[in-house]
């Protein structure tokens, strides 16, 4: 009976048992989908990524991401603690900080970079869209608990997206941030998507939290890294952020439910255009857990 390699790590943070927390499966091909369904619903972690041989040569691995519900075409923690498995168990080829890992959405391109807390990752974010605005600005306060006046008056309720679409709420201060109430019921009666609630707390530094209203057994998140890169656009497009021609942003995420996180958020912008040319999403890895995952299903 094949055994399978799992680690457990927390991504976003660089101290352990904080930021989001990641299970990988290394090595799983044989495993049949649903089957890894079953067992990110047994890991009861917002995702667990099964680690697969690209399709494509000269590409990393190819990874398939699972919530506990259902899975996922791209998701930014799964992405960067993947990629910090690989590098830290020698599967990448040649030892390459840069390198491609193929997802639902398409090829994700991630680069390890050695900094003062170790070594962090990044990856790029395909090309940012913004979508739908919410016009009832005073039912979505509701939904979140809060009143119209908590909202910031120069941001629309909108949905934006890199390949997973969330819908940004921009706040007044971190005080209305930790005072929103994620109710799954009521919530998802007026956000069709995952409800990204932010204020700027400080210089290029936001205050976020994330709920998931339409996903079981997961309601709030403590690091959303494929929310954070339309966070970032968002928040330049709407002057919560300065924009210039490079733009570094700090989004500090999970506090309010004890696993504090901080996502970094590197943008370019063209001489021309509200949009970014560039959206990067990195943060450190934090080991906790290694074993073996028995088969036999």
């Amino acid at each position: 009976m094949k055994k399978y390699a799992i680690h457990v790590v927390d991504v976003f943070t660089e101290r352990p048992l904080a930021g989001n927390q990641l299970a990988v499966v290394l090595d799983a091909e044989g495993i049949p989908p649903e089957v890894m369904q079953r067992i990110a619903k047994e890991m009861k972690l917002s995702e667990t990524t099964f680690v697969l041989a690209p399709k494509v040569h000269g590409n990393a691995a190819r990874v398939r991401i699972f919530t506990p519900a259902n899975e996922l075409p791209f998701a930014g923690h799964p992405t960067i603690g993947t990629a910090w498995v690989l590098f830290n168990e020698g599967l990448v080829p040649g030892g390459a900080l840069e390198f491609t890992l193929e997802e639902g959405v398409g090829p994700v391109l991630v680069r390890g970079e050695r900094a003062t807390g170790g070594l962090r990752f990044w990856m790029t974010h395909p090309k940012v869209t913004f979508g739908e605005v919410l016009s009832n600005r005073a039912a979505a306060a509701a939904a979140l608990g809060l009143e119209e006046a908590d909202l910031h008056p120069d941001a629309p309720i909108q949905v934006a997206s890199t390949g997973l679409p969330h819908v940004y709420v921009a706040l007044k201060g971190a005080r209305a941030v930790d005072a929103a109430i994620s109710e799954k019921e009521r919530l998802g009666k007026v956000f069709r998507q995952g409800v990204f609630l932010f204020a700027a707390s400080s210089e290029n530094r936001l205050y976020s939290r994330m709920f998931a209203p339409h996903t079981d057994d997961i309601y709030e998140d403590p690091a959303t890294g494929s929310a954070s890169g339309p966070l970032g656009a968002f928040a330049v497009k709407y002057g919560l952020v300065k924009r210039s021609s490079s733009v570094s942003i700090v989004s500090e995420q999970g506090t309010k439910m004890g696993r504090q996180s901080f996502v970094h958020i590197k943008l370019e912008y063209p001489a021309e255009g509200d949009e970014p040319s560039r959206i990067e999403v990195g943060g450190y890895v934090v080991p906790t857990l290694k074993g073996e995952l028995a088969g036999g299903w």
